[in-house]
């Protein structure tokens, strides 16, 4: 690609966005950014793009930017099937996603983490089992660390660990991963992805560009991952926690890899049989690197997890507070429900994705969930789902801050309140790290019974 000879439209200033931008303009790229959403924030970002080179683009200015522009560089947030996009396929143009156009330039050895669920925990992990191995490693992609920052500092013996979502396999095609892992493949997106069938294929096109000589890690217990195996050319190796696999698997209480012991699961720091499974996926990939048994089993038994995954923020009298804010869908949410020791006050709620919610409530009728509080945009469709379950002991309330006091007065002593919403953020914030970070600060203001 010549940079010099075409002109590039960058749409979404996130930071994938303000990324791709960078890279464009230090190429010398003729570059006009665009995001639908007017902020102080994104207005500041654009005029600060505006002086290395770009074109900011405008309501006024729009049609002309899509019409001079060779290349449109989507953000993740932006679907397919957006206006812009479509626009830009009607004109015979390219599209591509940010990882796209960095998985071009990449040199690094990659081993990429797709799923519904697992993927940032597994990336870092792994990031932190590399490291410890003596690796120069970056955990890149979804996780927050856009891919496209990174490929100018990575060199041909280092790692990208990278998390991809469905959101960015929609314009990933040119990634050629040495590893790939598909963690599990459970409902979600389907408001932007309509169906299933259309998520299972995007999970799938992870191994699409796999050749004999790559490796493909998948969940053998995920009927859907399984069945993985007869679509790819690579090597598969399998994780299962129900018994012995060609790879690696859970057996009394420890990890092995086809025979051989790498660890205790009791000496992990994280619990939970979805941590089981990251680790897993991570002793397999580590296994076909090579990296060294004990090194493997130091950093993913001393590994203590993720911002916003189930994570214990402080007990003030007697309750327990759990920011599981990643929890955006309800695979996720039933599995942070189900790594509970304690009787949990559940909050719920956010922006709707397109789930059923009933089977979620005739999970929690058998779990640990003493009550449900339920809030923001799907409130309604989150109670009439647990009316139809049977699910009872719920309150009900409009906004995110009521919701988090209203647990503080119904948990008693002894008790947990989760913030496990089986909802996306978007109804009332940016992301679902802004939601944890709220729940933390209100959480944080709790004052201790005298």
């Amino acid at each position: 690609m010549y940079f010099k000879n075409q002109k590039f439209m960058v749409a979404g200033m996130s930071k994938s966005g303000e990324g791709c931008a960078r890279f464009l303009l230090k190429r010398g790229a003729e570059v006009y950014v665009y995001d639908d959403v007017i902020s102080e924030n994104i207005t500041a970002l654009m005029d600060e793009l505006a002086l290395l080179g770009a074109h900011p683009v405008n309501a006024e200015n729009y049609t002309e930017a899509i019409r001079i522009c060779d290349i449109l560089v989507i953000s993740p947030g932006i679907p397919i099937d957006n206006a812009l996009p479509v626009a830009f396929r009607k004109q015979g143009k390219a599209i591509l996603g940010e990882e796209e156009l960095a998985a071009i330039y990449l040199r690094a050895t990659a081993v990429a983490v797709t799923g519904t669920n697992g993927k940032t925990t597994t990336v870092s992990m792994l990031n932190s089992v590399l490291e410890v191995a003596g690796k120069c490693s970056k955990a890149c992609g979804n996780i927050g660390n856009p891919l496209i920052g990174e490929v100018e500092e990575l060199g041909f013996d280092d790692f990208a660990v990278i998390e991809i979502s469905s959101f960015q396999l929609e314009t990933l095609s040119s990634l050629r991963p040495h590893i790939a892992v598909v963690t599990n493949v459970t409902e979600d997106h389907l408001n932007r992805h309509y169906n299933m069938e259309n998520y299972v294929f995007l999970k799938n096109k992870i191994l699409r560009n796999l050749r004999e000589s790559e490796y493909a890690v998948l969940n053998y217990d995920d009927e859907t991952v399984r069945g993985f195996a007869q679509t790819t050319k690579a090597k598969v190796v399998y994780f299962s926690m129900h018994g012995q696999t060609d790879g690696a698997y859970y057996e009394n209480g420890s990890i092995y890899f086809k025979g051989e012991k790498y660890f205790d699961v009791e000496d992990m720091i994280l619990n939970g049989e979805h941590n089981i499974y990251n680790a897993l996926a991570c002793v397999a990939a580590a296994h076909i690197l090579g990296l060294d048994k004990v090194k493997v089993a130091e950093a993913i038994c001393s590994f203590k997890g993720i911002k916003h995954r189930i994570e214990v923020l402080r007990t003030v009298n007697g309750v327990t507070y759990v920011d599981d804010s990643k929890g955006t869908n309800v695979d996720a949410t039933v599995k942070a429900v189900n790594s509970m020791t304690q009787p949990t006050v559940l909050l719920l709620g956010g922006k709707d994705k397109g789930y059923d919610y009933i089977p979620l409530f005739q999970q929690l009728k058998e779990s640990k969930v003493v009550h449900a509080i339920m809030y923001g945009e799907n409130r309604f469709k989150l109670l009439n789902a647990a009316i139809k379950a049977g699910f009872v002991s719920f309150s009900l309330c409009a906004e995110f801050e009521t919701a988090v006091h209203l647990a503080r007065f119904v948990a008693k002593s002894g008790q947990t309140v989760l913030l496990s919403p089986a909802s996306s953020s978007f109804d009332s914030f940016s992301n679902f790290e802004e939601r944890g970070n709220a729940f933390a600060g209100l959480v944080e203001g709790i004052n201790e019974a005298v």
